[in-house]
């Protein structure tokens, strides 16, 4: 951390009437919760945001007016130029186009791709999302499981060509990096997933979201793949997990294949997704041309942060078993060594630690053994948490 960023103090949250900080919502899942809670579950840091885009932001408030506008040039050239600057990806301007945040664009994919009944491939875990969003538009759900072993995660690509060969799924969504577990595929990995949707006429999809929360080594965006697989693409991220931004729903594709974009396009248009939020793309304007050295700061104080809560629950937590993270603020820690449920171990931390935490039975599948935390908060409350789960460890048997 730099001395000109602040992370070890947080935004009030009663504000933006953040969810995650939500007494009633926490207390409808788990009943009992005390007041003095602190959240570890959604997926939303407590940091206030970078100064460029706070400025940003103020300026367009204070100017009174908000009416219709539209992803115009300063927007195009913002993505362009850090998507060369941090990914090394080469992204022409037609390729993007901006939408209303990452999961709502999911839908609309799957709607302008898929027909009712049709089915659609997942890594399991996974961000639950993904899974929802097929469930509601009628579209089976073809569960790929990680492999897990020596408490890291990889790709069954042979289950997975047998799964496109009879399955015949329309998409393979891939999280990049992964979430819940943090996991960055390599290339390798990538190049073998678009060889085989290639070869069964599945369309690729990555998900790139957490790519700017980059802990360890180096991240490979699918965008710099081999040439002959980039028609069969499309690429979703967003600012919204770097910069903590997910509140404006402000999100964009990048589709080099000329087909598959304007037919992605057409859907959008039928659903009226035409008019950006004038904020989301102030905001995204400010993060990528001015709050890079404010992200490398969050990213230096996140990864602070995790390796303290490694070493805590190497030593201090009996049955847990945290899987290595290069990427995110999310930590997936395999808990069967409890002896518990993940929902008895998030209900009992809720009830008698005060720490929510967030159940891995809702990660589409293959989470039951496995919790997920957040450390998107100043280091004292990390702390704290770690502290009061500790004193009220449940182990079954």
């Amino acid at each position: 951390m730099t001395a000109a960023f602040d992370f070890d103090h947080m935004a009030d949250r009663k504000l933006d009437h953040a969810r995650k900080w939500d007494a009633q919502i926490i207390r409808q899942k788990f009943p009992g919760t005390p007041d003095d809670f602190i959240p570890m579950w959604i997926a939303d840091m407590d940091f206030a945001a970078a100064p460029a885009i706070r400025e940003a932001l103020t300026s367009v408030a204070q100017n009174g007016a908000y009416g219709y506008t539209s992803a115009h040039e300063g927007f195009f050239d913002a993505v362009i130029s850090w998507q060369r600057r941090r990914h090394g990806n080469e992204v022409r301007r037609d390729w993007i186009t901006l939408s209303y945040g990452t999961v709502s664009t999911i839908h609309y994919l799957y709607q302008a791709f898929c027909q009712p009944n049709d089915a659609v491939i997942l890594n399991t875990p996974v961000y639950d999302p993904f899974g929802y969003a097929a469930r509601h538009n009628g579209i089976r759900v073809v569960r790929n499981p990680l492999i897990y072993e020596d408490r890291r995660y990889r790709i069954d690509f042979d289950l997975l060509e047998r799964q496109m060969a009879e399955k015949h799924p329309r998409i393979y969504l891939l999280c990049s990096p992964h979430n819940p577990a943090g996991r960055v595929w390599s290339a390798k990995e990538l190049e073998r997933a678009a060889e085989l949707c290639r070869t069964h006429d599945v369309l690729l999809v990555v998900d790139e979201v957490h790519s700017e929360l980059i802990l360890e080594g180096a991240f490979t965006s699918a965008l710099q793949l081999p040439g002959c697989y980039l028609d069969n693409l499309i690429v979703l991220t967003s600012p919204n997990k770097g910069f903590n931004l997910g509140g404006l729903k402000t999100s964009y594709s990048m589709i080099p294949g000329g087909t598959i974009r304007r037919r992605f396009r057409h859907r959008l248009e039928m659903n009226s997704i035409t008019s950006p939020n004038v904020f989301g793309c102030a905001a995204i304007i400010a993060a990528y041309n001015e709050g890079e050295e404010w992200l490398d700061a969050l990213v230096g104080y996140l990864a602070d942060s995790y390796r303290c809560l490694a070493a805590f629950v190497e030593s201090e937590m009996e049955g847990w078993n945290l899987m290595p993270m290069t990427a995110s603020y999310l930590p997936w820690v395999n808990i069967a060594g409890t002896g518990a449920t993940a929902t008895q171990v998030t209900g009992h931390m809720a009830r008698e630690a005060g720490v929510i935490i967030e159940d891995g039975s809702h990660y589409v599948g293959e989470g039951d053994a496995f919790v997920r935390l957040n450390l998107g908060m100043p280091k004292k409350l990390v702390i704290e948490c770690l502290e009061r789960m500790r004193d009220h460890q449940l182990v079954v048997g």
